[in-house]
């Protein structure tokens, strides 16, 4: 069992950066890999970022490819998503997760998440 806490959201202009941070509570952190979700009013939840147990491999959404960098530090249980070059669209609540598992690409699939964090705001004003 892993319980999750983010934290780092808030409101921010066009064009800025957030850093979230997603800490875990228990041993086993590094043994999961851990995702960064997002749902905005009205949206679906959508996976914006994963990393695998090492952080060796990763995954992003196309829309956040090259502003957003997700990484993790298990000596410090916490798994972190940068956020740069900050929109409108990325306005949403930001959600981390934890999975055990690992389909074909190395990565869990999205049912594959099983533990999540009760979000953070993130508002970008235009």
């Amino acid at each position: 069992q892993v319980q999750l806490v983010e934290s780092g959201g808030g409101l921010v202009q066009a064009g800025g950066s957030l850093r979230l941070s997603c800490a875990a509570s228990g041993r086993t952190f590094s043994q999961y890999a851990m995702g960064w979700f997002r749902q905005a009013p009205g949206k679906e939840r959508e996976l914006v970022a994963a990393i695998n147990w090492s952080g060796g491999r990763t995954y992003y959404v196309d829309s956040v490819k090259d502003r957003f960098t997700i990484s993790r530090d298990n000596a410090k249980n916490t798994v972190y998503l940068q956020m740069n070059s900050l929109n409108a669209e990325d306005t949403a609540v930001y959600y981390c997760a934890a999975a055990f598992g690992l389909g074909r690409s190395g990565l869990p699939e999205i049912k594959m998440y099983e533990h999540w964090g009760q979000g953070t705001q993130v508002t970008v004003s235009s």
